[in-house]
This record gives C-alpha cells, structure tokens and sequence, in this order.
C-alpha cells in the first residue's frame, strides 16, 4: 500500500468558503419566491469563478467551489434519494437528545430543524453533485480538473441523529445492516458518476465520527434505553459503512474524511474530547487515504493519538481556526506540526523528516459549514489561508 499523493496536497482547506452578500441575499430572494432559478445561478456561477480564481492566487492545489451552491455542508445527497424524504418541522421525540448538535439546539431552547428521514428503499437516482462538479472543472485547465476537491455528506449523518428505531421504517427495513447496505450502494453509485465524469478528489465531512470522542454524548447513548448496539459497536457500524461505500472506488480516486467537532453559525462547537479513544479503528479500519483533523484548540486533545497513523496514510493537521479571525503564531503553528510528527514517527518507526512525508495544514475547518459562515469576515479569511500556506511553505518548501 502506497501513500496517495498529490492530492492531498501539503496545504489544503476543508471546502467551504465565505459567501458574498450578494450571494446571501439572492439565495434568501430565491427562498421567498422574490428572485429566479436563473437569477441565483448566475451569481452561484460569477462567486464560485471568483473564488476559484482566489484559492490559485493563495497557492491551494485543491480547488472547490466553496459549497456556494448549497445551504448546509453536507449539500442534497440524501434528499436526492429515492426513498428519503425531507420533512420541515420534524417531532423532537425523534432525535437522540444527546447527539452533540441536537443537544446544543435544545440547550438554547430550539428544537431541531429540517431534517430528512428514509421513507421506503433506497435508491440512487441521479447524482446531484455532478453538476457542480462540471462546473468547477470547466474553470480550470484539463490537468488541474484530478485536483479539484468535491465535499460529500457522511453515509452515517441521518442514523446517527434519529434514536433507535427512527432512522428507517420497520417494514422496509429489517435490520441497520440492510439499511446500511443500500446507503453504501447509492454512495458507490455517486462515486462512479463523479468519477466518470473526472472528480479524483473527495472528502467526506464528518462530525459524527468525532461525536465519539465525546464523554457527555457517550454517557447519553449508555443511558438511553432503546439503544441495541453500543457506542463502540455503533462506530464499528459506521467504519465497515464508509469501507462498504468505497468497495468499488478505482485506486487513482483519493478518498479523505474530514471530522469535526462541530462548525455552525457564529463558529459555535458542538463537542469535546481527543481521537485516542477511536484512534486505533479509525486510522488502521477505515479504507480512507487521508484524514482531515480538527487540532485548532485543547478540544480535540493531543497529538498522542497519531501514533496510529499506518505509514501508507496521509494526516492534514487542521491547526488554524477557520472560527475566529485572531492570526495564530507561525513558527508556533509550525512547532505542533514538528510535534506532531514526532507522534507518527513513533508510532512507524521512522524519522520525523520521513513522517513529515504524511503531512499536511488546513485550517481546522470550513469557513462557512452553514451558508451564513462563522464570525470573521472575508480578509480574515484571506489572512488565515495565506497563514496556512506561509507554514506550508516553510515546512515543505517548493511543494504544493
């Protein structure tokens, strides 16, 4: 087994992008029957060349479109399924109270919002990312099209949310097992229609394989009486999941999870808690290349867990936030890269300056996961990418 390389590049960042005012307001337009299909394409089109235009500016290989085309992070994969249907003002009773997004909006007297539920079997219908895909690379030269990075929904989102029994109607659905293994046939489905269509380069986002690092979600799940699987056998669930959805992926298609603790508007957090407890099944089981970490703040624990790293893996070590536009320290960002590899060299056998070879910097993660973005306004942004390409550079001099 190889490492993938190229992508990931040695500075990347996790896909969603600030939104121009302009862009918010038509979309907003749009929603209230004030403004045309038309009319918020052809701005979602003008923003996303532009944006292109600035990530090649600040020297990041892995172009995306900044998510300009959708509401929410995880975009309309799962809508776009036959057999789930989307429901507006959904019964609170569903939702695992303890799922670390869903208690957070009750905590603020909220009840969860919009949500998609499975109604019958699962089918891949169309793609409704190819599109944008098509788009993207029609703004880039034929070369660049393999490096362009396209976001995905997690397979697990709509399971985990719903407590047991409410992710999928008992008369369609036997077992989680069953229901599962349609999901992972619509994603092998969508992977071979981006493929064809040119995409090399997916990351899945994922905050609900961080939600296990969570004590407080954790103690929940051990506490609520419908549960049948544990939390541990659940995360298993999710591992053989995502290897299931990558079964028939060709060698050449990069394939990264990115996880989270959460990234919702004015940069609030969902959860808390280090990797260590799923390192181990989550860098050696799961059949991804590269993984994407939240290591901004003390919330996402130390770099010990890295030591589980295999040496045919790739880590982008997310140490920027995206949340807050204060700049971090450069040479200090640059010694927890320098720390971090030591951890992986450990854990290999290896030296740090081939460890480093597994290494990447992002910031932590998107700069606007909801349309609406986080709190720090677009030169804040420019700043904390070009920060990240600055460490990039120093570390990895005259690589991309």
């Amino acid at each position: 087994m190889s490492l993938h390389r190229n992508p990931p590049f040695r500075v990347e960042h996790l896909g969603s992008l600030l939104r121009t005012d302009e862009l918010l307001k038509v979309k907003t337009a749009f929603e209230k029957g004030e403004a045309t299909q038309a009319d918020l394409e052809a701005v979602e089109k003008k923003d996303i060349k532009e944006v292109v235009e600035l990530q090649k500016q600040l020297g990041y290989p892995a172009l995306s479109d900044g998510e300009y085309c959708r509401h929410m992070f995880w975009g309309s994969f799962f809508p776009g399924l036959e057999g789930f249907e989307e429901v507006s003002d959904p019964d609170p009773e569903v939702f695992r109270p303890y799922a670390p997004d869903v208690a957070a909006f009750l905590e603020a007297g909220h009840k969860p919002g919009e949500s998609v539920f499975c109604t019958g079997k699962i089918k891949h219908v169309g793609s409704t990312y190819v599109d944008q895909f098509k788009y993207l690379a029609s703004l880039v030269a034929p070369e660049e099209v393999k490096n362009l990075k396209l976001t995905l929904a997690a397979p697990n989102w709509y399971h985990l949310r719903y407590r047991e029994g409410y992710a999928y109607p008992k008369d369609v659905y036997s077992n989680v097992d069953e229901y599962f293994a349609d999901i992972a046939k619509a994603y092998q489905d969508e992977l071979k229609i981006l493929y064809d269509a040119g995409c090399r380069n997916v990351q899945f986002d994922d905050p609900n394989l961080a939600y296990f690092c969570s004590d407080k979600m954790l103690q929940g799940w051990k506490e609520d009486s419908l549960n049948t699987l544990t939390a541990d056998e659940t995360f298993e669930k999710y591992i053989k999941l995502y290897n299931d959805c990558l079964a028939t992926r060709p060698s050449d298609f990069h394939i990264g999870v990115h996880l989270c603790r959460g990234n919702f508007v004015g940069s609030r957090h969902f959860s808390e808690g280090g990797y260590d407890r799923i390192a181990t099944k989550l860098f050696k089981e799961l059949d991804v290349d590269t993984y994407y970490l939240e290591y901004d703040t003390p919330r996402a624990g130390g770099f010990e867990p890295l030591k589980e790293l295999p040496p045919h893996k790739n880590v982008i070590l997310g140490i920027v936030t995206s949340k807050f536009p204060e700049l971090e320290d450069k040479e200090e960002m640059k010694k927890r890269v320098y720390d971090a590899a030591k951890f992986i060299a450990e854990g290999n056998g290896v030296s740090v300056e081939q460890a480093l070879n597994q290494v990447g910097v992002s910031p932590q993660c998107g700069f606007a996961s909801h349309r609406e973005g986080n709190a720090i306004d677009r030169n804040g942004m420019i700043a904390k990418l070009k920060l990240v390409r600055d460490i990039a550079n120093d570390i990895w001099p005259g690589q991309q």
